[in-house]
């Protein structure tokens, strides 16, 4: 037993430098080969691309993903106003009734264009103003509308403005609503009214501003109100001014000056 015990047993300035070792230290750590240093390099640029080309996947098809999921939802809705009228007759088609909503808004276009359909629409709207709450819903609702219409009314933006807002150097998007004329002593001014959206379309401040001042872009209602939905991700990347139009009176000025 005293063998066994004498064989077993470590002397202590043997254990202090076992325990005083680090297996972790770099320094006493072998080294590492050439091999694992290459499988490391390898391995990080195969993380990279892989990550790299999943992204690309992603961009690619998240525009894809919500168009589809928003056009389906369109579908399915416009869908369920007429459907459980062609479900009623048993008949179960899917896109029945998206067709009869499409159809059914081609008619009412064509019959509030005649003189009839616009007075029936005259005494709706009539009676749709005369409700507290629902008159200003309603009036928000149709200056929207009335902006992207294409009898392009009184209430319609007229085109659309650049202009120099709010410091020098900045400039602000907008749409021109109307003009008028500002009297003053000496001579009178026209001032354009601009419109500029803050919060989309639906919430923004109104400028005046000298119609010389005024810059028009050749850009359509359509593509200005696409830029404003959009946070001006869909701004071209060049934007030309459209030539004014030289007044009658200008151009006897300018005749005189020659």
């Amino acid at each position: 037993m005293a063998e066994e015990k004498e064989s077993t047993s470590i002397p202590l300035s043997q254990a202090d430098n076992v325990s005083c070792e680090d297996p972790e230290d770099p320094a006493k750590s072998p080294p590492t080969s050439p091999n694992s240093s290459t499988r490391r390099a390898c391995c990080f640029v195969l993380q990279s691309w892989v990550s790299k080309k999943f992204m690309t996947g992603i961009v690619v098809l998240f525009p894809v993903a919500v168009t589809f999921f928003i056009t389906w939802w369109f579908i399915q809705f416009v869908d369920g106003f007429f459907s459980p009228l062609y479900s009623s007759f048993g008949i179960e088609i899917f896109g029945l009734g998206f067709i009869t909503s499409l159809a059914f808004v081609f008619v009412i276009g064509v019959f509030v264009s005649s003189w009839m359909g616009a007075t029936v629409f005259w005494i709706g709207e009539w009676l749709i103003k005369q409700m507290p709450l629902v008159r200003h819903i309603y009036s928000a609702s149709k200056q929207i509308s009335a902006a992207i219409s294409p009898d392009q009314n009184t209430t319609a933006f007229k085109e659309v403005a650049i202009i120099r807002h709010p410091r020098v150097g900045e400039y602000a998007f907008g749409f021109i609503t109307s003009t008028v004329t500002l009297q003053q002593e000496n001579e009178d001014e026209e001032l354009c009214s601009v419109f500029v959206p803050t919060n989309h379309l639906y919430i923004g401040d109104i400028i005046l501003v000298n119609s010389k001042d005024v810059i028009r872009p050749n850009l359509s209602i359509r593509e200005g109100i696409e830029i404003i939905v959009s946070g001006g991700m869909t701004m071209p990347q060049l934007i030309s001014p459209i030539e004014r139009v030289t007044r009658p009176n200008e151009r006897i000025s300018l005749n005189r000056i020659g």
